[in-house]
C-alpha cells in the first residue's frame, strides 16, 4: 500500500506554491497533461495553469512533461504553454520518468511528479525514487478502466493521512 501512496495531495496544481516546493526541497516538476493541466483529452489549461506555469518557470523550477498519451496528443499541448515533453510513458513503469530525469538534468530526490492518479503517477515517481504530488482529478473519466482504477483509489484513501 506504501508504494501508492503519494508524498503530498493537493486539490489543484495551481494549489501548489514555490514556498511549499522550497520547503519541501523540490526544484524540479514532472507534469502530467490530462487531468492535471486539463480534463482527460481536453486542450483548455486549467483556470490559472499559465500564472502558474510563469510563476514556477521564474521562480526557476525546471518544468517538464510526462505523459502516457501518444505524441500527438501531447505535442501541441506542450508547445502550446512552452514546455518540454515525453510522450507514451508508460506509467507506472520507471523508465521515461529515469527519461526525464536526463532532460531536467535534475536529482530524483529534488524532483516530484504532479499528477492525478495514485497507479500511474504516484506508483511510477516510488518506483523510480522520486516524490509524488497527486491532485484530485479535474473531472471524472467516462471510461471504465478509469472508473475500476478511481474505485480502488477511493480504498487506498481511506488509509492515508495528510
Amino acid at each position: 500500500m506504501a508504494l501508492f501512496k503519494p508524498n503530498y495531495k493537493f486539490k489543484r496544481i495551481t494549489d501548489i506554491s514555490t514556498v511549499f516546493l522550497k520547503e519541501a526541497g523540490i526544484g524540479s516538476l514532472i507534469l502530467d497533461v490530462d487531468n492535471t493541466l486539463s480534463t482527460h483529452h481536453g486542450d483548455v489549461l486549467v483556470d490559472g495553469l499559465q500564472e502558474w506555469l510563469d510563476t514556477m518557470k521564474a521562480s526557476g523550477i525546471n518544468l517538464i512533461i510526462l505523459s502516457n498519451s501518444k505524441k500527438r496528443r501531447v505535442e501541441p499541448f506542450a508547445q502550446r504553454i512552452g514546455l518540454p515533453f515525453v510522450s507514451l510513458g508508460l506509467k507506472p513503469l520507471p523508465f521515461k520518468f529515469w527519461q526525464t530525469l536526463r532532460l531536467l538534468n535534475a536529482p530524483k530526490q529534488e524532483t516530484a511528479i504532479i499528477g492525478d492518479q495514485l497507479f500511474t503517477d504516484s506508483l511510477g515517481a516510488h518506483l523510480s525514487g522520486i516524490k509524488a504530488i497527486i491532485l484530485d482529478p479535474i473531472e471524472p473519466e467516462p471510461m471504465l478502466s478509469f472508473r475500476i482504477r478511481r474505485y480502488f483509489e477511493k480504498i487506498l484513501y481511506k488509509h492515508y493521512k495528510f
